[in-house]
């Protein structure tokens, strides 16, 4: 028997009968002539990049410009390099960061009254001139630590190296490639909690909860020596930049639950300095590209320090509660020192020192003047966005919206924007600049422990108690992959460095996995 519709309710017929009295409008099917503007793209120094030239509002978007200014500069399309524009609004000192899909609303909503007869400064900056293809599967899961990782991180040279840190008081380096250990780094008493590579990749430092500092030969997994001196638990550790290094002879520093950090000499372990003044355990520590050292504490204070003299030159006050983590602008380049995406490694030590100087620079220079930015997270539900060397101990933003404690926090490499990571179940983007709020990245069911940036600041990857990674188009703010497979809580993360093609992660269910696209 068949099924017959039931009539149409009067709500229907009503529906019905408008549409059929109502004229349709179809202006704006007809108007693909908005009107044009003439734009003036200049780079991040304000420096001219091309001759104005006149665009219409209808092709004003992001990538039909990248693609313009591309061809403006005379490039074959297989050069092409993505671009970010930044625009200067006409009249006013007013500069937007996030590039509008309607361009002619935006100028009007800024007081713009004759667009057409405007010239707009665009101000363009590269993208990573690679792209990184989003992980999509678990390309290894490598047994091998007796208790949970706590730590990962990949050399800086090549992504086959993986070193992670775990509660079985060992280290292990892990050829990524293969999918299986290398070398078990034995020796601490303690829980390794952190490993880091040095910028040249032919060393690797843990610390542990023994109280003591170690240095490894990767190659060979045999200890080059040792730094006693700290009397609890060694928390973090940082490397001297590259550039910086003095005749071949790098320096680290080390934080430590006995409220102190300390330099050391690593060819010799000597202690060079003791920087002694928090009033609790120094969480967390940076070395920046300017011979600053950065420490972060449970007295709630962050610590700028001279690295030379060993004496502190800022202390920052405004948060309420513990600092968790802390990032600099400049982390990516400094923590590749000279490698990049290409397998060219300079030859001479000046030719490396004087590559990584460059991309120190590059990284953290705002208006051509050197301005590496700080943010701090905190157990007080915010960060601080930090210019020592210009604003000195006055914040440039405070960055609120988590609505728990925020755990994790790094800078794109290309020094853009924040991503942050908190107990809300949430991760947020923010804008490096000025701490705007840009986006969140809903998705985990669980506090989000760690995220980890792409190479070319497109992707981001986190790392959550829910158990899951999930993999973060960045542009768009949306979910690019769920990344299942992990049996328990994921404790660290990181994306290779050098060339995007991998990610590693560990936690409590105490296997690597490796990830791949």
């Amino acid at each position: 028997m068949a099924t017959v519709a039931p009539p149409p309710s009067k709500r229907q017929k009503r529906e019905v009968i408008e549409r059929t009295t109502t004229q349709q409008d179809v202006a704006p099917l007809l108007a693909t002539d908005l009107g044009s503007f003439k734009a003036n793209f200049v780079d991040s120094d304000g420096k001219q990049m091309a001759d104005v030239i006149e665009i219409n509002f209808a092709d004003a978007s992001e990538k039909n410009i990248s693609t313009l200014l591309n061809t403006l500069l005379g490039r074959d399309r297989e050069e092409f390099t993505p671009y970010r524009f930044r625009i200067h609004i006409p009249g006013k000192d007013v500069i937007v960061d996030q590039f509008p899909t309607d361009l002619l609303g935006l100028l009007q909503k800024h007081g713009v009254t004759n667009p057409f007869e405007t010239t707009v400064t665009l101000s363009a900056e590269p993208q990573s001139v690679f792209k990184v293809q989003t992980v999509s599967r678990m390309a290894a899961k490598i047994p091998g630590h007796g208790q949970p990782i706590l730590c990962a991180q990949f050399s800086p040279a090549t992504s086959s190296k993986l070193a992670t840190g775990s509660g079985d008081n060992t280290a292990r380096i892990w050829n990524v490639d293969m999918g299986v250990p290398d070398k078990t780094l034995k020796g601490h008493t303690g829980w390794v909690l952190n490993v880091r590579w040095s910028p040249d990749g032919t060393r690797l430092a843990t610390s542990s909860m023994d109280g003591t500092v170690r240095i490894w030969d990767p190659e060979t997994g045999k200890p080059i020596s040792e730094f006693k001196g700290h009397a609890k638990w060694v928390l973090d550790v940082a490397w001297e930049p590259y550039h910086l290094w003095r005749e071949g002879t790098p320096r680290l520093v080390s934080c430590s639950k006995d409220g102190t950090a300390r330099i050391w000499v690593v060819n010799t372990g000597r202690t060079e300095h003791v920087l002694s003044g928090h009033k609790s355990s120094v969480s967390c520590v940076r070395w920046g590209g300017t011979g600053q050292i950065y420490t972060g504490s449970h007295d709630r204070t962050v610590r700028v320090w001279d690295a030379i003299k060993g004496t502190l030159s800022h202390s920052f006050t405004a948060h309420g509660a513990w600092i968790n983590h802390i990032a600099l602008s400049s982390d990516y380049a400094l923590r590749t020192g000279y490698f990049d995406h290409t397998k060219e490694v300079p030859e001479t030590e000046e030719a490396k020192r004087a590559k990584a100087q460059e991309k120190f620079e590059k990284a953290v220079k705002i208006n051509g003047k050197v301005a590496e930015r700080l943010v701090s997270a905190s157990d007080d539900f915010t960060m601080y966005l930090w210019d020592p060397l210009n604003n000195g101990t006055k914040p440039v933003a405070r960055l609120l919206g988590h609505q728990n404690k925020v755990n994790h926090c790094n800078f794109s490499p290309d020094g853009t924007m924040i991503a942050s990571a908190g107990w809300d179940n949430h991760t947020k983007l923010w804008n490096a600049r000025d701490g705007k709020f840009l986006a969140s990245l809903r998705g985990h069911v669980a506090p989000v422990y760690m995220c980890a940036w792409s190479a070319d600041s497109r992707l981001l990857v986190t790392g959550s108690k829910d158990c899951t990674l999930k993999v973060w188009n960045v542009r768009k703010a949306e979910l690019a992959r769920d990344l299942p497979g992990h049996e328990d809580e994921v404790y660290a993360v990181d994306w290779a460095p050098r060339d995007g093609q991998k990610v590693a992660s560990g936690g409590k269910d105490r296997a690597v996995r490796t990830w791949m696209n």
